[in-house]
């Protein structure tokens, strides 16, 4: 496997990528092979699960309802830490919204989704159990988190990693599409090819697309709180030194 793959094939998943290779606006690239992002891991195969060992995961967060939990339990190790952090809030969560100060933009439906999201505390304190998974993972191990199809609730989480790490919006946007293509290319075959998947990396990078339902994700939190660090601090209780130890573990100087 090369140390630089994006796309990481599995034979219990479409959509299991890495984080990596990002770079961000001050010119520091994220790490590979560190952090992945993933659709539901209820079919990894025994092959599978020694990938995971061979990539040194050793956190799994579940970002899915409890329901999706219990009826579809991931199939991992048992030395691999299972994390509950289901976005969406569940029977007995705190369901309430949050309102800054100042206006944020407004939506199409699937949007607004989003952006009930970024608002809702519970959720908030779910994105906050990832980061602090993150900030004490050690440096020899890797994390993956993941939902039902590595699109919403996964971009979601990606989009606040990737911000903290001073990725610009742009680059989130284009990260989040490239899920569209895989799923496009899963309604025509089983599994892509490695030519297939190198493709795709090399059409995100050109995708001149805005992906109106993340950018309205992103422009929430920058219209809201002025910049994805005052929200951290603000709405997730992310210190400043939290932020710049995630940036120092994660980011290649």
């Amino acid at each position: 496997m090369s140390n630089h793959q994006r796309l990481i094939s599995f034979d219990g998943t479409m959509n299991f990528r890495d984080l990596g290779g990002y770079q961000n606006t001050d010119g520091q690239t994220v790490k590979w092979q560190k952090i992945y992002r993933s659709d539901s891991l209820i079919n990894l195969s025994a092959n599978d699960l020694k990938k995971f060992k061979n990539l040194k995961i050793t956190v799994d967060c579940d970002l899915r309802s409890d329901y999706e939990q219990q009826m579809a339990p991931d199939r991992i190790d048992d030395d691999i830490k299972y994390v509950d952090a289901h976005i969406y809030p569940d029977e007995g969560d705190i369901d309430k919204e949050v309102h800054p100060m100042n206006p944020i933009p407004q939506g199409d439906m699937l949007a607004g989704i989003y952006q009930h999201v970024i608002l809702n505390v519970h959720s908030q304190q779910m994105f906050k159990r990832v980061l602090a998974e993150l900030l004490v993972l050690p440096t020899d191990q890797a994390l993956v988190f993941h939902c039902s199809a590595g699109k919403d609730r996964t971009g979601m989480a990606s989009a606040i990693i990737l911000s903290l790490l001073g990725v610009d919006d742009e680059t989130i946007i284009r990260d989040y599409l490239l899920t569209n293509q895989l799923y496009d290319f899963a309604n025509e075959h089983q599994l892509p090819t490695d030519n297939d998947m190198g493709n795709f990396v090399a059409q995100m990078n050109l995708t001149k697309g805005d992906g109106p339902v993340m950018r309205t994700f992103l422009d929430t939190i920058q219209d809201g709180w002025g910049s994805i660090t005052s929200f951290a601090e603000e709405q997730l209780g992310i210190t400043k030194h939290e932020i710049q130890l995630l940036r120092q573990k994660y980011l290649d100087n």
